[in-house]
């Protein structure tokens, strides 16, 4: 990667800086806007609150890569800490330790926003132009090795159960199917931001300032005018008296559906109905294990390769889920099983074997699905707070059920839905039975996500909604916020090429705009 323009904000000497266009985040959002507004000549500062770390640095090693690459160690989770929430935190953003899997959004979700939300100016017609430019840049293409072990026994369990499944397209060049793609590629086939769009936008003179925490955006009479930096410190603290003014007309807001809102609520930012941070959304998702009899090695191979929709869009009113693999890593892995003693060192013990199937929900498209909202500890950070209700459990209990019953037709020999009061079933009228039993409550079954969405919601009308359909906030001049925090609920799929093809699309519209507003 090419780091001639990268500065590393804990050693800059300078307080003030300026630029034509801000970019606050490095990730999906933030990494395609810098490439095109750089090709477009203007002169752009990318702003990265994680480190810089290259190929260089990925070791294929746990231990390393969360504290380096993710918030908070990996460690980051909703307020009651019932939901551990998986973010990267490096210049790159997610994108850099995402798993690859690739989806553009879904019709059903796009008319959705447009019968709920008013959204016109986004739909199927209007992004697949976009969606092939951005799978044309990145490579995007289904997977045409054959699938490992670990996403072949779902394949294998929806045959046998006659349930609908497919291939997944990956965000891959010259990759050797390694499966640490959560640990950064060390061999940059990943074509994440960090190895494509920043590197070309930094050739195109843009500049990139990382370990940089924007406090607040300044703003002056309904115009923004900059914002305010603090330089970070190698553990991800602000360093004292190392602050950094930059001038700007146009600020770009990509820090992610926590990160977003965050910036925000510090800058106090005119919120005349209250919106910030509220109705984000998770994907909150649900894990089952499996033991194999033959040995999975779920470490090794494309991490995602297959998946099925068959319950995504179900004819009632659940949420809906799509039914992907799990990567397993033993540290991970060992933080996640929820048994213990004895018991945990036996399914330890049977690692290899072990396959995991996760069931990532649909949420925000019922009036009882609000998600959660984003606020400030009185240090400035954010939190999420994020209530998994009645409606939430009814159809996580059926995601339980759903991967139990795959697994056991694929051949599993055990299986463990990961609840705390749940053990190994050996057959599927076993494991059905105590599904249907297990009190499903927060902190009882085990719930993570990889995916935040919303906080600053899209929408025609002002009332409901942060941005316009430009991405344009509602109530500042000058101030744009692309990321997948304007999604005004979750896309029910993996969404990074949902963020690569809508900012596309909003930052091209806005670099041929007349005037810049």
């Amino acid at each position: 990667m090419t780091i001639s323009n990268a500065l590393d904000a804990a050693t800059l000497q300078q307080e003030s800086l300026s630029a034509d266009v801000v970019i606050i985040g490095s990730g999906a959002g933030g990494g395609v806007s810098a490439e095109i507004f750089a090709a477009a000549g203007y002169q752009v500062l990318l702003i990265e609150e994680g480190p810089l770390k290259t190929a260089r640095d990925f070791k294929m090693r746990e231990k390393d890569a969360y504290p380096q690459l993710y918030q908070e160690s990996a460690g980051r989770k909703t307020l009651d800490k019932a939901i551990n929430i998986l973010q990267g935190r490096s210049v790159g953003g997610s994108t850099t330790v995402n798993w690859t899997t690739s989806f553009r959004t879904p019709e059903q979700t796009l008319l959705h926003w447009k019968n709920n939300f008013g959204i016109e100016a986004h739909n199927q017609k209007s992004l697949t132009p976009w969606f092939e430019t951005m799978e044309q840049r990145l490579n995007i293409e289904p997977w045409k090795v054959p699938a490992n072990a670990n996403n072949q026994t779902i394949a294998n369990g929806a045959e046998k159960l006659g349930w609908s499944h497919s291939s997944i397209a990956r965000n891959v060049k010259g990759c050797a199917n390694l499966g640490y793609c959560g640990l950064g590629c060390p061999i940059n086939a990943k074509q994440s931001m960090l190895t494509t769009t920043i590197p070309a936008a930094l050739k195109a003179g843009a500049k990139l300032l990382y370990k940089a925490r924007v406090e607040r955006i300044n703003y002056q009479r309904g115009r923004v005018t900059g914002c305010e930096l603090v330089a970070m410190d190698d553990f991800g603290q602000p360093m004292p008296n190392r602050n950094i003014s930059v001038v700007a007309s146009l600020v770009i807001l990509s820090g992610g559906a926590i990160g977003s809102p965050a910036v925000l609520l510090r800058s106090q930012v005119p919120d005349p109905h209250k919106l910030i941070g509220k109705r984000t959304f998770l994907h909150p998702t649900v894990i089952s294990a499996a033991v194999m009899p033959e040995a999975v090695n779920g470490y090794a191979g494309a991490p995602q390769s297959i998946y099925s929709d068959h319950f995504l869009w179900p004819d009632n009113d659940d949420m809906g889920f799509k039914i992907e693999a799990a990567p397993l890593h033993p540290l991970l892995t060992s933080t996640v099983l929820t048994s213990f003693g004895q018991q945990h060192f036996g399914l330890m013990q049977q690692f290899p074997h072990i396959q995991g199937s996760i069931a990532l929900l649909r949420d925000g498209f019922d009036e009882r699905s609000v998600g959660g909202e984003v606020i400030l500890d009185d240090y400035g950070y954010p939190k999420l707070s994020y209530e998994l209700n009645d409606y939430f459990w009814s159809s996580a209990r059926k995601a339980l059920l759903a991967m139990a019953e795959l697994q056991f037709a694929a051949g599993a020999e055990q299986v463990l839905p990961l609840h705390l009061y749940s053990q190994p079933y050996t057959d599927w009228g076993q494991a059905k039975s105590a599904i249907e039993e297990l009190p499903m409550k927060s902190l009882k079954a085990l719930v993570f996500s990889a995916h935040v969405m919303g906080g600053c919601a899209m929408g025609s009308d002002p009332k409901r909604s942060v941005v316009d359909e430009a991405g344009r906030f509602h109530h500042l001049k000058g101030l744009y916020i692309f990321d997948g925090s304007i999604f005004p609920t979750s896309i029910g799929a993996n969404p990074q090429l949902s963020i690569y093809g809508m900012v596309a699309k909003l930052a091209s519209e806005l670099v041929s705009a007349s005037r810049i507003s």
